[in-house]
């Protein structure tokens, strides 16, 4: 055999086993609730070159190779053991498939144990989307991908005002066809007489309103929901408020900075907080939820004495595509011509989540001609000095075994730009090769699929106040953040 035939041979190999972890992977997620990653990168939906993909990346990560063989053993391990609702890191699982296959599902029974406890059959939480542009609609994809069981959130509405008579077609469309994100995995529906859109089995009610304080929700059969208002028209306690007078609501979380006393709350940061008591939540903005994360592990292991944040950020629907009147400074210019200097809240916005950098960090902003991913440049001052390569290995450690996993991923290529960050769904992504550090002083530059991956973050508090929020293990061998 040439050695063309044998690498030929192997590929195929490697696609069959692949191919076999798909319907493990998938039935994990349907019937069990269960999440499935390879190091924190999630396996669920990816095809059979994707998951070949997968383990090469993170095999570039400073992790050992990962034998497919093992990673199939420890998904057919997992289906033998039926855990409950859960995300699970199957990278860090392999690690007890060295042993064999022989008693591989009672090494792995100790590690799951959390979640192989009998749970008590959790009832959905309803969820309602005030709003349906571009995160709206994200969170929609989301949601329905994640129905699995159906013992988690659960999308019941979406409330828009009506834009033409062929409102509901129109609405399907921009669901199923996205120009970003690519096209929705599966079908989208419509039933006019119901008016309703039926996305992959999921009956989304259509509620034509423009007032959030007069919709009775119960005469859909939808009860204690929470409503996520992505319009960003109404910010503080007052307006977000008026959500709770109609009928079948529960709670209220915003997709915006909140103002007043509200809570910003970003998950890894200070979801924690959370109280049954809390009516009304913010998930803070897209730039808070992808700079807090590295702010607060680099913080934590560093100290920061004070920063500086500029955001390089795509347009977005409040910008003008040419030039016409504004109510805002500049933003009336062309958004697909010019870059435009612009405001942002983000860097005082870190307080209200980490106040411990309370007065320490400015900010500033520059929209730029891309439709999605933004950029945050961090530069810091440091209480002890750094070198880049230290810096960096610190922070590769941080996205993969610390409690901010979830928040922080990092790359080093000399060759990733923009839009190899679309889809996303960590909070932002450490630039390793663009690290600068010069004793104290450290510039750190944190890549962000505003959209997305900010929808990820959301999707997070949302599950934290369900109280369906999935246990996350393996836990042991996890890194502090300081190292």
């Amino acid at each position: 055999m040439n050695d063309f035939a044998a690498r030929r041979d192997d590929w195929k190999a490697r696609e069959e086993l692949a191919e076999r972890m798909i319907p493990l992977i998938g039935g994990l997620n349907r019937d069990r609730d269960v999440v499935t990653s390879l190091h924190g990168h999630r396996l669920l939906g990816l095809s059979t070159t994707e998951i070949l993909e997968v383990h090469e990346r993170v095999a570039g990560l400073g992790h050992d190779e990962l034998a497919l063989e093992d990673t199939l053993a420890v998904l057919e391990a997992l289906r033998e053991l039926s855990p409950s609702a859960s995300s699970l890191d199957v990278g860090r699982l392999v690690e007890h498939a060295q042993g064999g296959a022989a008693d591989l599902v009672e090494r792995l029974r100790a590690e799951l144990a959390p979640a192989l406890e009998e749970a008590a059959s959790a009832e959905p939480t309803d969820v309602v989307l005030y709003g349906f542009g571009r995160i709206g609609r994200l969170l929609a994809r989301i949601l329905i991908a994640h129905t699995g069981g159906g013992s988690g959130l659960r999308l019941r509405a979406i409330v828009v005002r009506k834009g033409a008579e062929n409102d509901l077609v129109k609405r399907a469309s921009l669901l199923l066809r996205d120009s970003v994100h690519g096209r929705f995995e599966g079908s989208v529906d419509v039933d006019e007489r119901n008016s309703q859109l039926i996305a992959n089995g999921t009956r989304i009610q259509v509620i034509y309103s423009d007032d959030p304080g007069t919709i009775d929700y119960t005469a859909y059969g939808i009860r204690d929901a929470i409503v996520v208002d992505n319009t960003g028209r109404w910010r503080d306690e007052a307006g977000l408020g008026r959500h709770l007078e109609s009928t079948g609501v529960a709670r209220v979380l915003l997709t915006a900075p909140g103002k007043g006393d509200l809570k910003n709350i970003v998950h890894g940061i200070n979801h924690a907080t959370i109280e049954d008591g809390d009516r009304i939540l913010s998930a803070a903005s897209c730039t808070t939820n992808a700079i807090t994360p590295v702010l607060k592990a680099v913080d934590e292991a560093y100290g920061i004495v004070r920063g500086h944040v500029e955001t390089v950020h795509s347009f977005t629907n409040d910008q003008n595509l040419i030039d016409n009147f504004h109510k805002g400074d500049r933003r009336g210019r062309s958004a697909v011509l010019n870059m435009v200097i612009t405001e942002t809240g983000a860097a005082k916005a870190v307080a209200r989540a980490l106040p411990e950098l309370a007065g320490k960090l400015t900010g500033s902003a520059i929209r730029v001609p891309t439709p999605d991913v933004s950029l945050a440049v961090l530069h810091l001052t440091l209480e002890r000095p750094a070198e880049k390569a230290e810096i960096n290995d610190y922070l590769r450690r941080v996205s993969l075994h610390s409690k901010l996993r979830q928040q922080i991923d990092y790359v080093e290529s000399p060759e990733v730009v923009s839009t190899d960050f679309v889809g996303s769904h960590r909070a932002g992504i450490v630039d390793g090769l663009a690290t600068i550090a010069n004793g104290t002083d450290v510039i750190l530059y944190v890549w962000y699929d505003n959209e997305y991956g900010y929808s990820s973050q959301v999707i997070r508090v949302l599950e934290v106040m369900a109280g369906s929020h999935p246990v996350v293990l393996p836990v042991r061998r996890e890194v502090t953040l300081q190292g």
